[in-house]
């Protein structure tokens, strides 16, 4: 049995939605607004717990669902193309792709102003400095405006993991100390 199967079938669908509400955005010449409305909900699902239960919660039916999505779209003072979208997905029963669709979009307008995203994960919060010196780094490397995206996890010990497209680059302690555990298992 392949684990991998049911988020993988999540993208799959994640992805079409995504490239459906960009064309939409390219032909309407919406590119800031649908920017703007990406931000907004990416915001409002890291800050809100009940936002995120109610995309993923089964205890919602379809009607309650939609109902709320579509006054959290009123309240936010999202487009119609984005309150449209939320609308489809609820009636749909797929409110669940919704960080996965936020994610695919805003990597798919990066790359429409010529700029590419990394996921970097560091131990403690990096200074300005230091996010300036990834990013002057990250970039010459890629040879691409990089904007990052940093999420703090004290579990990795120190170092950092960094994510740019299919490459991740991991100098975390966590993964070293791993490496070093099964390299001694190996030996004895």
């Amino acid at each position: 049995m392949d684990v991998s199967e049911p988020a993988s079938i999540s993208q799959g669908i994640a992805k079409r939605y995504a490239l459906a509400v960009f064309e939409l955005a390219k032909d309407g010449n919406e590119f800031k607004v649908m920017e703007g409305d990406v931000v907004a909900l990416q915001t409002a699902l890291n800050d809100s717990a009940d936002l995120r239960d109610l995309i993923h919660s089964p205890i919602y039916g379809r009607d309650q669902q939609f109902a709320a999505i579509r006054a959290v779209a009123a309240k936010m003072q999202l487009s119609d193309t984005m309150s449209n979208l939320l609308g489809l997905l609820a009636d749909k029963r797929r409110l669940f792709v919704l960080p996965g669709i936020l994610t695919t979009l805003r990597d798919m307008l990066a790359e429409e102003r010529g700029e590419v995203t990394a996921e970097v994960i560091t131990a403690k919060a990096l200074t300005k400095g230091q996010s300036e010196k990834l990013v002057k780094t990250l970039s010459d490397q890629f040879g691409k405006s990089v904007t990052i995206d940093e999420t703090v996890d004290p579990a990795i010990i120190g170092g950092l993991i960094v994510k740019v497209g299919s490459k991740m680059i991991d100098t975390s302690i966590r993964s070293k100390l791993n490496a070093l555990q099964n390299n001694m298992k190996e030996a004895g």
